[in-house]
């Protein structure tokens, strides 16, 4: 059996960690260097570093703030935001980044994927995909959640994996923050539609939810949160016991 993931994710506006719900209504946590020292020290299997804002200000990352978290930090990192060209690229894996995510940089320029697979491998190319309902049906989002694209969400991802995304972060908007479990139909619809590793992130509030979610979604390959670790609600070590209890195959 595959061995499940557990991804903290550092949300991060104006160098510090936030966190909302429902992508809205920001509020500042902690210093985005003391909370990846302390996940890298905890058990954390990989860190994701957002910079929230950079794709709707229309600006590079943050790199100074990204160089001193990779510096900090001895598991793999992904990090995403203002990724629109292979200069992006290029830049943020020189800060000691892992892997890169894009989300609005695919969706203004499909063949960045492609391009960037080719250059640094599929392994090192993560879509990450903000997605919500409208209508029935799941829907893409850009630029942090705040612009609709009109795109369908399945159809998109299934797309952008045969261009050679090596990953896929699934974030749920509906779920976001909400704290009642992860969108088990959306990671369905997901993992049925890919090959490759997805990730669930948007709903956790309680070690019973990752439970849940790798018991009804065996599939899944790894589930990302932020409050509950953040917050101190839920600890990794005590959260990896409980799925070693549970039969899941964590790494410890």
């Amino acid at each position: 059996m595959i061995t499940k993931r557990i991804i903290p994710c550092l949300d991060v506006k104006n160098g510090r960690v936030v966190k909302g719900v429902n992508f809205q209504d920001l509020s500042d946590v902690n210093s985005p260097v003391e909370l990846a020292k302390y996940y890298s020290e905890n058990g954390a299997d990989e860190l994701v570093f957002y910079d929230i804002t950079a794709s709707a200000e229309g600006r590079r990352l943050f790199t100074d703030i990204l160089t001193q978290v990779a510096g900090t930090v001895f598991i793999p990192l992904t990090v995403g935001g203002g990724i629109n060209t292979l200069d992006d690229f290029a830049r943020v894996l020189s800060c000691g980044a892992d892997k890169v995510s894009v989300n609005s940089g695919a969706i203004r320029n499909p063949d960045l994927v492609h391009t960037a697979a080719k250059r640094y491998g599929n392994q090192c190319v993560v879509l990450s995909v903000d997605i919500k309902r409208v209508d029935g049906m799941f829907r893409v989002f850009a630029k942090g959640g705040r612009e609709d694209t009109g795109m369908e969400a399945i159809g998109w991802i299934r797309s952008c994996v045969s261009m050679g995304v090596g990953e896929v972060v699934v974030n749920s908007i509906d779920t976001d923050g909400v704290k009642d479990g992860f969108d088990l139909e959306l990671l369905d619809a997901v993992c049925n539609a890919v090959s490759v590793p997805v990730i669930a992130s948007g709903g956790a509030g309680s070690i019973a939810d990752f439970v849940e979610l790798f018991h009804t979604l065996p599939k899944v390959d790894a589930g990302l949160a932020a409050s509950i670790f953040h917050f101190g609600e839920v600890t990794i070590p005590d959260l990896k016991n409980e799925l070693d209890k549970n039969g899941i195959v964590v790494r410890k």
